[in-house]
């Protein structure tokens, strides 16, 4: 990939991952939020970035829930042009015809130190719980590429954040948020201008 591409962020949540990316001057052509209520779109709307909703919520009970929903988001990528396709807090794991459509160029945010406390139902506050049952003593974030394996597609960057006596899942979490919205911009920018 080099300069000039088109960036498509996928969000579930608050959005600061996608600030960090605004931040250090990362041009986002599309935000994609699985929730209508997420603050991350209120985030992209203010930075003048076009907004799409596709609703998780209304798929995921449905017999092909998660094809049907993936699918409605990959026309929307491709009807937008869309080159690179960034995870930035996304709580849905899409069928694999997103991943073949976008070999090398999906990218993730983990709040753990892959192969650490990753994979289905590891996400959120409940990876710095099982970090912290676990007695570990280094968490951190990893930026990987997006496969159709959840959180197992090869490794871009990792930061290790240490675990503090009498951390709490939620000032664990607080400092991991960081190490991810240092991450996420350096990953990304090793893509768009390599």
């Amino acid at each position: 990939m080099s300069g000039n591409k088109k960036i498509a962020v996928l969000v579930s949540g608050g959005g600061t991952n996608l600030q960090a990316l605004i931040d250090e001057g990362i041009l986002v052509s599309l935000v994609i939020s699985s929730k209508r209520e997420a603050y991350a779109l209120v985030r992209a709307e203010e930075n003048g970035i076009k907004t799409e909703v596709v609703e998780w919520a209304e798929y995921k009970l449905r017999e092909n829930g998660r094809r049907e929903f993936s699918e409605v988001l990959l026309n929307l990528l491709e009807n937008n042009g869309i080159d690179l396709v960034v995870y930035a807090g996304f709580l849905v794991i899409l069928d694999d015809c997103v991943c073949r459509a976008y070999p090398n160029a999906m990218l993730n945010v983990h709040p753990s130190l892959i192969p650490s406390f990753c994979g289905e139902g590891f996400y959120g506050i409940k990876v710095h719980k099982a970090a912290l049952e676990r007695g570990v003593k280094l968490s951190g974030a990893t930026v990987h590429f997006v496969t159709d394996v959840c959180d197992g597609g090869p490794i871009v960057l990792q930061k290790s954040v240490e675990v503090l006596e009498g951390d709490t899942p939620e000032t664990l979490q607080e400092r991991v948020m960081q190490a991810e919205r240092e991450l996420l911009p350096k990953a990304v920018k090793l893509l768009i201008e390599s």
